[in-house]
């Protein structure tokens, strides 16, 4: 694949996690949260070249955050993570339940140290940052990514490992 298509499609993907974090706003920021846009964090699964378009579609997607800079990071960092573990996974379901422990720890973590969440809500709040998680990636990303990948046309894109 040349350099030129790479950055095409890295592009794409970028502007669909944004944009889909972004329209959703209410359901994709704060403390309860479902990121309909983490489905697509299993495109690192299926091949490595997705994880730019993936970091950079988080880190435009938290510029929406109520959180400000701290989500820009401290949430684009969280995802980079994710997809870092979740492109040497070797098993779909696992690495589908990456993002619902990395978001939910670190996520939780960052509205504790922001003083939006007092200590006794962490355990709460990570945990349905995480149930937040599990719902778009491991039930709806591998249910949609199980799909795609019957496609001849698709699977040529996600490549599935062998």
């Amino acid at each position: 694949m040349s350099q030129t298509r790479l950055l095409m499609l890295n592009a794409a993907v970028a502007a669909l996690y944004a944009a889909l974090t972004i329209g959703l706003a209410p359901v994709s920021y704060g403390p309860v949260q479902v990121r309909l846009s983490e489905c697509m964090t299993l495109l690192a699964f299926g091949s490595r070249r997705y994880v730019p378009g993936l970091i950079s579609g988080c880190f435009i997607a938290n510029f929406g955050s109520p959180l400000g800079v701290a989500d820009i990071f401290v949430g684009t960092a969280a995802t980079a993570l994710s997809v870092y573990i979740m492109s040497r996974c070797r098993n779909l379901c696992l690495a589908s339940l990456v993002p619902v422990v990395v978001n939910g720890a670190v996520i939780g973590l960052e509205l504790f140290g922001l003083d939006i969440i007092p200590a006794e809500a962490l355990v709460p709040t990570a945990l349905y940052i995480g149930a937040g998680e599990l719902l778009s990636v491991t039930v709806l990303g591998v249910i949609l990514y199980s799909v795609l990948r019957r496609n001849d046309v698709i699977r040529q894109y996600i490549e599935p490992r062998k």
